[in-house]
């Protein structure tokens, strides 16, 4: 890549590790100021900060992949995703910041869990932090294949260097800074996000002769390449109405993502929750229309006598390379690295706040120290994303699989379980458990059966674990009082704070 080029990245650097010392040295000391940054995050950053870290090296890479590979019907992914996303800020969000405040101040999602349902034995606690800890070791790893695929594509070196270059620069400024840095770089990152998506459709669009020249060369790409008429142009060619349900089922696994819902966790005030919605939805509209169209366009690029991606998830880099000036070109590689990155640590934030919030001071010290408490979240940073490395060797690996196995896993696993908690004063402990543990059972057993081409893992999850859920709290002891009163009193401050 050009001097220019490079600048731009090491520029994009620079930023990550500045915001990352910023955040050093004005996060407080503590757990709460480590790990949710002391609930004083305004509505932009909460909102980038969500849709950031949410997207990952997916959207830039994952997606547009799928649709250049699949056609246009995979974009249900991306409509499904903005419905969950817009129900997630309305059934999830008032709630849950209002009740984790009132309910022990709780600053983790095992955290609330327990105090949500009065949980002496600390089962719960134990084991949504272990499932927590499966997958986002999984989905950190998905990061990190991104790292390496964009090092190949984009800057010529080997699959091993990127997965290293991502990783070392996210575990910096996360063990430094904590939820703060984090929270700032993925606002700062989805902004290069954004512009990145916008640019490159219509720089695209413009090379091939404006509308009429990109409809005639999808039409050629369908041709070509022997696919149905509308295959490209289509939400509903080559796909079934069971396609449709499991591909936008992805959008049911918002309420179960800890490493999103923890934004809500942490914004400064319920009432800057529809603020926030506003700013998140409108980005995630734009932002997956540009990938969507940059997948398509991608195909019609080809068909049109243009360079082809030897992998399809590589088609925005592709673009980035040979259609723009070396500087812009940075800029816009900056886009992928910004993607991958913002979702890497939240990822990492969260399993370290598990292991040192959920199971060192949870379980094994009672009475650990806020400063043992930090320690062990900075050295569980460094574990996790040192074991994520290691599943990340395989250059092979698919982003969008990857992602998809821990999308559903969470999703499955804590979605309903989240909902019932916020929502049916009825649901029990033994019930919470039930839940959590079946609807992961059932996604992992799914994906090893073979089923997942057939209908996407997440929908039989959530069915099964809302089910479990329902039954096993019907059949056990009832709510301790206290615990009603508790959830009367969240509900009437997040009807408030509206």
């Amino acid at each position: 890549m050009p001097t220019l080029g490079w600048a731009s990245l090491a520029g994009y650097f620079a930023l990550m590790l500045g915001i990352g010392f910023y955040a050093w040295r004005k996060a407080k000391a503590d757990a709460e100021g480590y790990m949710l940054g002391g609930r004083d995050l305004g509505p932009g950053v909460t909102a980038l900060s969500a849709g950031a870290s949410d997207m990952s090296g997916w959207l830039l890479m994952g997606l547009p992949g799928a649709i250049f590979a699949d056609g246009l019907a995979a974009a249900w992914i991306g409509i499904g995703l903005t419905l969950g996303a817009w129900a997630n800020y309305h059934l999830v969000a008032p709630r849950l910041r209002t009740f984790t405040e009132l309910a022990g101040d709780a600053i983790t999602i095992p955290d609330f869990l327990e105090e949500r349902f009065a949980d002496d034995s600390r089962l719960l606690r134990v084991i949504a932090a272990v499932v927590i800890i499966l997958f986002f070791t999984l989905y950190c790893s998905a990061g990190m294949v991104a790292g390496g695929k964009f090092a190949e594509a984009a800057l010529d070196l080997p699959y091993l260097q990127g997965v290293a270059l991502a990783t070392v620069v996210v575990v910096i400024y996360v063990l430094f800074g904590g939820f703060l840095a984090v929270s700032l770089t993925d606002f700062v990152q989805g902004c290069i996000m954004f512009a990145g998506l916008v640019i490159v459709p219509i720089v695209v669009v413009l090379e091939l002769g404006g509308f009429a020249g990109t409809s005639a060369a999808l039409a050629a790409a369908e041709e070509g390449r022997g696919l149905l008429p509308g295959t490209l142009t289509s939400l509903f060619t080559g796909t079934t109405l069971l396609g449709i349900i499991s591909t936008a089922a992805w959008g049911l696994g918002y309420f179960g993502q800890p490493h999103i819902i923890v934004r809500f966790m942490a914004i400064r005030r319920v009432e800057d929750l529809p603020i926030a919605r506003r700013i998140n939805i409108g980005w995630m509209a734009i932002s997956l229309a540009g990938a969507i169209a940059t997948g398509l366009l991608g195909a019609a690029w080809a068909a049109n006598g243009g360079e082809a991606p030897g992998d399809p998830e590589t088609i925005f880099i592709l673009f980035a390379k040979i259609l723009f000036h070396p500087l812009m070109t940075g800029f816009l590689l900056a886009a992928i690295l910004a993607a991958i990155m913002s979702t890497i640590s939240s990822q990492l934030l969260v399993t370290a706040s598990s292991l040192a919030e959920d199971i060192w001071r949870g379980v094994i010290r009672r009475d650990a120290s806020e400063s043992s408490v930090v320690a062990i979240g900075r050295a569980a940073v460094l574990l996790v994303s040192a074991v994520s490395a290691l599943l990340a060797m395989n250059p092979d690996s698919s982003i969008l699989n990857l992602v998809s196995n821990a999308w559903a896993g969470f999703g499955a696993a804590f979605g309903p379980l989240i909902l019932f908690a916020l929502h049916w004063r009825g649901t029990t402990r033994w019930g919470a458990l039930a839940g959590m543990v079946t609807g992961a059972a059932v996604v992992i057993g799914w994906i090893a059966a073979g089923w997942s081409a057939a209908m996407y893992e997440i929908v039989p999850g959530f069915l099964a674990a809302s089910l479990a859920i329902w039954l096993v709290s019907k059949i056990t002891a009832k709510v301790p009082e206290d615990r009603l009163v508790l959830f009367g009193q969240a509900a009437e401050a997040a009807r408030a704070g509206r």
